[in-house]
Protein backbone atom coordinates (compact mmCIF):
# COMPACT_ATOMS: atom_id res chain seq x y z
CA UNK A 1 0.00 0.00 0.00
CA UNK A 2 1.33 3.43 -0.95
CA UNK A 3 0.41 5.08 2.30
CA UNK A 4 3.45 3.60 4.08
CA UNK A 5 5.94 4.90 1.53
CA UNK A 6 8.47 7.55 2.40
CA UNK A 7 8.94 7.95 -1.32
CA UNK A 8 7.67 5.91 -4.22
CA UNK A 9 10.38 3.30 -3.67
CA UNK A 10 10.69 3.10 0.15
CA UNK A 11 8.50 0.91 2.33
CA UNK A 12 8.24 0.09 6.02
CA UNK A 13 9.64 -3.36 6.88
CA UNK A 14 10.03 -5.56 9.94
CA UNK A 15 12.74 -8.18 9.50
CA UNK A 16 14.00 -10.59 12.13
CA UNK A 17 14.02 -13.99 13.72
CA UNK A 18 12.59 -15.37 16.95
CA UNK A 19 12.26 -18.46 19.12
CA UNK A 20 9.44 -19.69 16.85
CA UNK A 21 11.74 -20.88 14.06
CA UNK A 22 15.29 -20.17 15.27
CA UNK A 23 16.83 -22.26 18.05
CA UNK A 24 19.11 -20.77 20.70
CA UNK A 25 22.28 -21.36 18.64
CA UNK A 26 20.95 -19.55 15.57
CA UNK A 27 19.50 -16.73 17.70
CA UNK A 28 22.93 -16.44 19.28
CA UNK A 29 24.51 -15.90 15.86
CA UNK A 30 22.23 -12.89 15.30
CA UNK A 31 22.23 -11.42 18.82
CA UNK A 32 23.41 -7.81 19.14
CA UNK A 33 25.20 -6.39 22.16
CA UNK A 34 25.34 -2.64 22.83
CA UNK A 35 28.45 -2.05 20.69
CA UNK A 36 26.98 -4.02 17.76
CA UNK A 37 23.75 -2.00 17.95
CA UNK A 38 25.67 1.27 17.79
CA UNK A 39 27.73 -0.04 14.86
CA UNK A 40 24.58 -1.17 13.02
CA UNK A 41 22.88 2.22 13.52
CA UNK A 42 25.99 4.10 12.37
CA UNK A 43 26.13 1.93 9.23
CA UNK A 44 22.42 2.57 8.62
CA UNK A 45 23.01 6.32 8.85
CA UNK A 46 25.90 6.09 6.39
CA UNK A 47 23.67 4.05 4.05
CA UNK A 48 21.06 6.89 4.04
CA UNK A 49 18.40 4.83 5.84
CA UNK A 50 15.72 7.31 6.94
CA UNK A 51 14.40 5.58 10.05
CA UNK A 52 15.34 2.37 11.85
CA UNK A 53 14.78 0.71 15.23
CA UNK A 54 16.66 -2.45 16.25
CA UNK A 55 15.91 -4.75 19.21
CA UNK A 56 17.76 -7.83 20.41
CA UNK A 57 16.67 -10.03 23.32
CA UNK A 58 17.29 -13.66 24.21
CA UNK A 59 14.14 -14.60 22.25
CA UNK A 60 14.38 -12.42 19.14
CA UNK A 61 16.40 -9.96 17.08
CA UNK A 62 14.44 -7.52 14.90
CA UNK A 63 14.90 -4.46 12.73
CA UNK A 64 12.02 -2.10 11.91
CA UNK A 65 12.91 0.36 9.20
CA UNK A 66 12.34 2.03 5.84
CA UNK A 67 14.10 0.67 2.77
CA UNK A 68 13.71 0.14 -0.96
CA UNK A 69 14.20 -3.59 -0.40
CA UNK A 70 14.35 -5.67 2.81
CA UNK A 71 17.81 -6.97 1.86
CA UNK A 72 19.22 -3.56 2.88
CA UNK A 73 18.08 -4.27 6.45
CA UNK A 74 19.14 -7.94 6.34
CA UNK A 75 22.63 -6.85 5.24
CA UNK A 76 22.86 -4.43 8.18
CA UNK A 77 22.02 -7.29 10.55
CA UNK A 78 24.46 -9.79 8.99
CA UNK A 79 27.27 -7.23 8.75
CA UNK A 80 27.09 -6.61 12.51
CA UNK A 81 26.55 -10.15 13.81
CA UNK A 82 28.03 -13.62 13.30
CA UNK A 83 24.94 -14.66 11.33
CA UNK A 84 24.92 -15.22 7.56
CA UNK A 85 22.29 -14.33 4.96
CA UNK A 86 21.80 -18.06 4.23
CA UNK A 87 21.09 -18.81 7.92
CA UNK A 88 18.77 -15.81 8.16
CA UNK A 89 16.72 -16.87 5.13
CA UNK A 90 16.05 -20.31 6.65
CA UNK A 91 14.46 -19.04 9.87
CA UNK A 92 13.57 -15.38 9.34
CA UNK A 93 10.40 -13.41 8.75
CA UNK A 94 9.96 -10.31 6.61
CA UNK A 95 6.84 -8.17 7.00
CA UNK A 96 5.96 -5.14 4.88
CA UNK A 97 3.80 -2.06 5.56
CA UNK A 98 0.51 -3.06 7.29
CA UNK A 99 1.89 -6.50 8.23
CA UNK A 100 5.01 -4.90 9.71
CA UNK A 101 2.87 -2.53 11.77
CA UNK A 102 0.67 -5.40 13.01
CA UNK A 103 3.77 -7.41 13.92
CA UNK A 104 5.20 -4.60 16.08
CA UNK A 105 1.87 -4.31 17.92
CA UNK A 106 1.77 -8.08 18.63
CA UNK A 107 5.39 -8.18 19.79
CA UNK A 108 5.09 -5.09 21.99
CA UNK A 109 1.85 -6.32 23.53
CA UNK A 110 3.23 -9.65 24.70
CA UNK A 111 1.13 -11.68 22.24
CA UNK A 112 4.20 -12.89 20.35
CA UNK A 113 6.37 -13.56 23.42
CA UNK A 114 7.82 -16.98 24.15
CA UNK A 115 5.78 -16.88 27.34
CA UNK A 116 2.41 -15.29 26.54
CA UNK A 117 1.93 -11.96 28.28
CA UNK A 118 5.64 -11.34 28.94
CA UNK A 119 6.06 -7.57 28.44
CA UNK A 120 9.87 -7.51 28.71
CA UNK A 121 10.16 -6.52 25.03
CA UNK A 122 8.34 -3.19 25.46
CA UNK A 123 11.10 -1.76 27.67
CA UNK A 124 13.63 -2.93 25.04
CA UNK A 125 11.60 -1.16 22.33
CA UNK A 126 11.62 2.09 24.35
CA UNK A 127 15.40 1.92 24.88
CA UNK A 128 15.99 1.07 21.20
CA UNK A 129 13.81 3.98 20.05
CA UNK A 130 15.82 6.42 22.23
CA UNK A 131 19.03 5.03 20.73
CA UNK A 132 17.68 5.51 17.17
CA UNK A 133 16.74 9.09 18.02
CA UNK A 134 20.31 9.75 19.21
CA UNK A 135 21.62 8.48 15.87
CA UNK A 136 19.11 10.66 13.93
CA UNK A 137 17.26 7.57 12.69
CA UNK A 138 13.73 8.23 13.93
CA UNK A 139 11.09 9.81 11.67
CA UNK A 140 7.56 10.89 12.64
CA UNK A 141 6.05 7.64 11.39
CA UNK A 142 8.24 5.34 13.51
CA UNK A 143 8.04 7.51 16.62
CA UNK A 144 4.25 7.69 16.40
CA UNK A 145 4.02 3.93 15.77
CA UNK A 146 6.23 3.04 18.77
CA UNK A 147 4.16 5.38 20.99
CA UNK A 148 0.96 3.66 19.77
CA UNK A 149 2.45 0.23 20.57
CA UNK A 150 3.46 1.44 24.07
CA UNK A 151 -0.10 2.74 24.58
CA UNK A 152 -1.53 -0.63 23.50
CA UNK A 153 0.76 -2.57 25.85
CA UNK A 154 -0.19 -0.32 28.79
CA UNK A 155 -3.89 -0.80 28.15
CA UNK A 156 -3.53 -4.57 27.73
CA UNK A 157 -1.62 -4.74 31.03
CA UNK A 158 -4.28 -2.80 32.91
CA UNK A 159 -7.48 -3.91 31.14
CA UNK A 160 -6.77 -7.65 30.68
CA UNK A 161 -5.27 -10.45 32.77
CA UNK A 162 -2.96 -11.65 30.02
CA UNK A 163 0.11 -11.20 32.24
CA UNK A 164 -1.46 -12.40 35.50
CA UNK A 165 -0.01 -15.27 37.50
CA UNK A 166 3.62 -16.12 38.15
CA UNK A 167 4.89 -17.31 34.80
CA UNK A 168 8.28 -16.29 33.49
CA UNK A 169 11.47 -18.05 32.47
CA UNK A 170 12.95 -17.37 35.93
CA UNK A 171 9.80 -18.81 37.52
CA UNK A 172 10.07 -21.86 35.24
CA UNK A 173 13.75 -22.19 36.28
CA UNK A 174 12.87 -22.27 39.97
CA UNK A 175 10.00 -24.66 39.28
CA UNK A 176 12.42 -26.96 37.43
CA UNK A 177 15.00 -26.86 40.26
CA UNK A 178 12.31 -27.67 42.84
CA UNK A 179 11.17 -30.67 40.79
CA UNK A 180 14.67 -31.95 39.95
CA UNK A 181 16.55 -31.43 43.23
CA UNK A 182 15.67 -32.82 46.66
CA UNK A 183 16.48 -31.04 49.94
CA UNK A 184 17.16 -27.83 48.04
CA UNK A 185 17.62 -25.74 51.19
CA UNK A 186 20.92 -27.51 51.92
CA UNK A 187 22.34 -27.53 48.38
CA UNK A 188 25.25 -25.40 47.21
CA UNK A 189 24.19 -23.11 44.34
CA UNK A 190 26.53 -21.04 42.16
CA UNK A 191 25.30 -18.19 39.95
CA UNK A 192 27.92 -17.40 37.31
CA UNK A 193 27.22 -14.07 35.60
CA UNK A 194 24.75 -11.26 36.21
CA UNK A 195 22.19 -11.74 33.41
CA UNK A 196 18.70 -10.59 34.34
CA UNK A 197 17.02 -14.02 34.17
CA UNK A 198 19.81 -15.52 36.30
CA UNK A 199 19.44 -12.76 38.91
CA UNK A 200 15.66 -13.22 39.01
CA UNK A 201 16.06 -16.98 39.37
CA UNK A 202 18.41 -16.48 42.33
CA UNK A 203 16.10 -13.94 43.93
CA UNK A 204 13.23 -16.44 43.67
CA UNK A 205 15.40 -19.23 45.09
CA UNK A 206 16.40 -17.06 48.07
CA UNK A 207 12.75 -16.12 48.60
CA UNK A 208 11.25 -19.61 48.31
CA UNK A 209 14.00 -21.86 49.74
CA UNK A 210 15.72 -19.75 52.44
CA UNK A 211 18.92 -21.26 51.02
CA UNK A 212 22.02 -19.56 52.46
CA UNK A 213 24.56 -21.35 50.26
CA UNK A 214 24.18 -19.29 47.06
CA UNK A 215 27.46 -17.94 45.65
CA UNK A 216 27.74 -15.30 42.91
CA UNK A 217 30.76 -15.12 40.61
CA UNK A 218 31.20 -12.52 37.90
CA UNK A 219 34.21 -11.42 35.83
CA UNK A 220 33.71 -7.92 37.26
CA UNK A 221 33.62 -8.44 41.01
CA UNK A 222 32.24 -5.01 42.02
CA UNK A 223 29.14 -5.63 39.84
CA UNK A 224 28.69 -8.99 41.58
CA UNK A 225 28.95 -7.31 45.00
CA UNK A 226 26.26 -4.76 44.10
CA UNK A 227 23.82 -7.53 43.12
CA UNK A 228 24.81 -9.88 45.97
CA UNK A 229 23.84 -7.24 48.53
CA UNK A 230 20.24 -7.20 47.27
CA UNK A 231 19.78 -10.98 47.29
CA UNK A 232 21.91 -12.01 50.31
CA UNK A 233 24.45 -13.92 48.18
CA UNK A 234 28.10 -14.76 48.86
CA UNK A 235 30.58 -13.29 46.33
CA UNK A 236 33.74 -15.07 45.20
CA UNK A 237 36.48 -14.08 42.75
CA UNK A 238 36.37 -15.22 39.14
CA UNK A 239 39.63 -17.09 39.80
CA UNK A 240 37.70 -19.32 42.27
CA UNK A 241 35.17 -20.44 39.62
CA UNK A 242 36.46 -24.01 39.18
CA UNK A 243 36.76 -24.55 42.94
CA UNK A 244 33.20 -23.27 43.54
CA UNK A 245 31.74 -25.40 40.72
CA UNK A 246 33.42 -28.47 42.31
CA UNK A 247 31.58 -27.73 45.58
CA UNK A 248 28.24 -26.92 43.93
CA UNK A 249 25.10 -29.00 43.35
CA UNK A 250 23.44 -26.46 41.04
CA UNK A 251 25.22 -24.13 38.60
CA UNK A 252 23.19 -21.29 37.05
CA UNK A 253 24.96 -19.66 34.11
CA UNK A 254 23.80 -16.17 33.03
CA UNK A 255 26.99 -14.70 31.56
CA UNK A 256 25.67 -13.26 28.27
CA UNK A 257 28.95 -13.93 26.45
CA UNK A 258 29.12 -14.53 22.69
CA UNK A 259 30.89 -17.89 23.21
CA UNK A 260 30.62 -20.65 25.86
CA UNK A 261 32.09 -19.75 29.26
CA UNK A 262 31.68 -23.24 30.80
CA UNK A 263 32.95 -26.52 29.36
CA UNK A 264 33.57 -30.04 30.71
CA UNK A 265 37.18 -29.27 31.73
CA UNK A 266 35.96 -26.84 34.41
CA UNK A 267 33.95 -29.60 36.10
CA UNK A 268 36.17 -31.81 38.27
CA UNK A 269 33.72 -33.31 40.79
CA UNK A 270 31.90 -36.62 40.36
CA UNK A 271 28.81 -35.71 42.41
CA UNK A 272 25.50 -34.86 40.63
CA UNK A 273 25.50 -31.36 39.14
CA UNK A 274 22.51 -29.63 37.57
CA UNK A 275 23.50 -26.84 35.16
CA UNK A 276 20.94 -24.27 34.02
CA UNK A 277 22.14 -22.25 31.02
CA UNK A 278 20.01 -19.08 31.00
CA UNK A 279 22.04 -17.38 28.27
CA UNK A 280 21.58 -16.53 24.60
CA UNK A 281 23.87 -17.46 22.87
CA UNK A 282 24.39 -20.67 24.86
CA UNK A 283 27.16 -20.14 27.39
CA UNK A 284 27.57 -23.80 28.42
CA UNK A 285 29.39 -26.03 25.93
CA UNK A 286 27.60 -29.21 24.86
CA UNK A 287 30.70 -31.14 25.97
CA UNK A 288 29.43 -31.12 29.60
CA UNK A 289 26.84 -33.70 28.51
CA UNK A 290 29.69 -36.20 28.15
CA UNK A 291 29.99 -36.22 31.96
CA UNK A 292 27.68 -38.80 33.59
CA UNK A 293 27.12 -36.72 36.71
CA UNK A 294 25.96 -33.57 34.83
CA UNK A 295 22.41 -32.63 33.76
CA UNK A 296 22.20 -29.64 31.41
CA UNK A 297 19.02 -27.62 30.90
CA UNK A 298 18.82 -24.61 28.58
CA UNK A 299 16.56 -21.56 28.51
CA UNK A 300 14.61 -22.99 25.55
CA UNK A 301 13.78 -26.16 27.53
CA UNK A 302 12.52 -24.09 30.46
CA UNK A 303 10.34 -21.95 28.18
CA UNK A 304 8.43 -25.07 27.20
CA UNK A 305 7.30 -25.56 30.80
CA UNK A 306 3.74 -24.36 30.64
CA UNK A 307 1.14 -24.64 33.35
CA UNK A 308 -2.44 -23.71 34.04
CA UNK A 309 -1.43 -20.04 34.31
CA UNK A 310 -0.61 -19.91 30.59
CA UNK A 311 -3.88 -21.62 29.70
CA UNK A 312 -5.70 -18.97 31.74
CA UNK A 313 -3.81 -16.22 29.95
CA UNK A 314 -4.91 -17.49 26.54
CA UNK A 315 -8.53 -16.64 27.40
CA UNK A 316 -7.60 -12.95 27.38
CA UNK A 317 -6.10 -12.92 23.87
CA UNK A 318 -9.33 -11.73 22.12
CA UNK A 319 -9.64 -8.74 24.49
CA UNK A 320 -5.97 -7.85 23.93
CA UNK A 321 -6.42 -8.12 20.15
CA UNK A 322 -9.46 -5.82 20.30
CA UNK A 323 -7.39 -3.17 22.12
CA UNK A 324 -4.66 -3.49 19.48
CA UNK A 325 -7.19 -3.08 16.65
CA UNK A 326 -8.63 0.05 18.27
CA UNK A 327 -5.24 1.76 18.71
CA UNK A 328 -4.02 0.55 15.31
CA UNK A 329 -7.13 2.08 13.74
CA UNK A 330 -6.32 5.43 15.42
CA UNK A 331 -2.75 5.18 14.10
CA UNK A 332 -3.99 4.44 10.55
CA UNK A 333 -6.35 7.44 10.70
CA UNK A 334 -3.42 9.65 11.69
CA UNK A 335 -1.40 8.13 8.87
CA UNK A 336 -4.12 8.84 6.29
CA UNK A 337 -4.26 12.43 7.47
CA UNK A 338 -0.46 12.71 7.26
CA UNK A 339 -0.68 11.33 3.75
CA UNK A 340 -2.93 14.02 2.34
CA UNK A 341 -1.94 16.90 4.66
CA UNK A 342 0.67 18.32 2.20
CA UNK A 343 -1.90 18.32 -0.65
CA UNK A 344 -4.57 20.00 1.51
CA UNK A 345 -1.99 22.58 2.60
CA UNK A 346 -1.00 23.19 -1.05
CA UNK A 347 -4.70 23.45 -2.01
CA UNK A 348 -5.34 26.00 0.75
CA UNK A 349 -2.34 28.04 -0.44
CA UNK A 350 -3.64 27.91 -4.06
CA UNK A 351 -7.15 29.03 -3.05
CA UNK A 352 -5.63 31.85 -0.95
CA UNK A 353 -3.71 32.97 -4.05
CA UNK A 354 -6.99 33.04 -6.03
CA UNK A 355 -8.67 35.00 -3.20
CA UNK A 356 -5.81 37.53 -2.93
CA UNK A 357 -5.91 38.19 -6.67
CA UNK A 358 -9.69 38.66 -6.61
CA UNK A 359 -9.54 40.96 -3.55
CA UNK A 360 -6.91 43.08 -5.29
CA UNK A 361 -9.19 43.41 -8.35
CA UNK A 362 -12.21 44.40 -6.22
CA UNK A 363 -10.11 46.85 -4.23
CA UNK A 364 -9.28 48.74 -7.45
CA UNK A 365 -12.89 48.67 -8.70
CA UNK A 366 -14.69 49.76 -5.49
CA UNK A 367 -13.70 52.85 -3.57
CA UNK A 368 -15.78 51.83 -0.54
CA UNK A 369 -14.45 48.26 -0.56
CA UNK A 370 -14.79 46.61 2.90
CA UNK A 371 -11.36 44.97 3.26
CA UNK A 372 -11.93 43.21 6.60
CA UNK A 373 -15.33 41.79 5.67
CA UNK A 374 -14.14 40.53 2.28
CA UNK A 375 -11.10 38.79 3.86
CA UNK A 376 -13.27 37.15 6.51
CA UNK A 377 -15.72 35.81 3.91
CA UNK A 378 -12.98 34.53 1.59
CA UNK A 379 -11.08 32.84 4.46
CA UNK A 380 -14.26 31.13 5.64
CA UNK A 381 -15.03 29.88 2.11
CA UNK A 382 -11.43 28.60 1.69
CA UNK A 383 -11.66 26.75 5.04
CA UNK A 384 -14.98 25.17 4.07
CA UNK A 385 -13.65 24.00 0.70
CA UNK A 386 -10.47 22.48 2.22
CA UNK A 387 -12.50 20.82 5.00
CA UNK A 388 -14.78 19.33 2.36
CA UNK A 389 -11.81 17.88 0.46
CA UNK A 390 -10.25 16.55 3.69
CA UNK A 391 -13.53 14.88 4.66
CA UNK A 392 -13.74 13.28 1.21
CA UNK A 393 -10.16 11.97 1.46
CA UNK A 394 -10.91 10.37 4.86
CA UNK A 395 -13.80 8.37 3.39
CA UNK A 396 -12.96 4.64 3.39
CA UNK A 397 -15.01 4.14 0.21
CA UNK A 398 -12.81 6.31 -1.97
CA UNK A 399 -9.31 5.72 -3.31
CA UNK A 400 -7.21 8.34 -1.53
CA UNK A 401 -4.37 8.06 -4.04
CA UNK A 402 -6.67 8.60 -7.05
CA UNK A 403 -8.39 11.54 -5.34
CA UNK A 404 -5.07 13.15 -4.42
CA UNK A 405 -3.84 12.87 -8.00
CA UNK A 406 -7.07 14.42 -9.30
CA UNK A 407 -6.90 17.35 -6.83
CA UNK A 408 -3.25 17.99 -7.79
CA UNK A 409 -4.15 17.86 -11.47
CA UNK A 410 -7.23 20.12 -11.28
CA UNK A 411 -5.55 22.78 -9.13
CA UNK A 412 -2.10 22.41 -10.74
CA UNK A 413 -0.47 21.63 -7.39
CA UNK A 414 3.13 20.58 -6.94
CA UNK A 415 3.32 16.83 -6.23
CA UNK A 416 4.29 16.03 -2.63
CA UNK A 417 7.43 13.89 -2.25
CA UNK A 418 6.96 12.97 1.41
CA UNK A 419 3.92 11.44 3.07
CA UNK A 420 5.38 10.53 6.42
Amino acid sequence: MHKYNISKSHYFYAIGLSYKKADADIRGHFSLDQDSKHALLSQAKESNIESLVVTSTCNRTEIYGFAEHPFQLIKLLCDNTRGTVEEFQKVAYIYKNTDAISHMFRVGSGLDSQILGDFEIISQLKISTKLSRKHGLLNHFTERLVNAVIQASKRIKTETKISSGATSVSFASVQYIFNAVEDIVNKNIVLFGTGKIGRNTCENLVKHTKNEHITLINRTKNKAEQIAGKFNLIVKDYSNLQEEITKSDILIVATGAQRPTIDKHLIQSKKPLLILDLSIPKNVHESVKELDNVSLVHLDDLSKITDQTLEERKKHIPHAEAIIEEIKSEFNSWLETRKFAPTIKALKHKLSTFASAELETQRKKNADFNEAQAELISNNIIQKITNHFAHHLKDDNVSTDDSLELIKKVFLLEPSTKHV
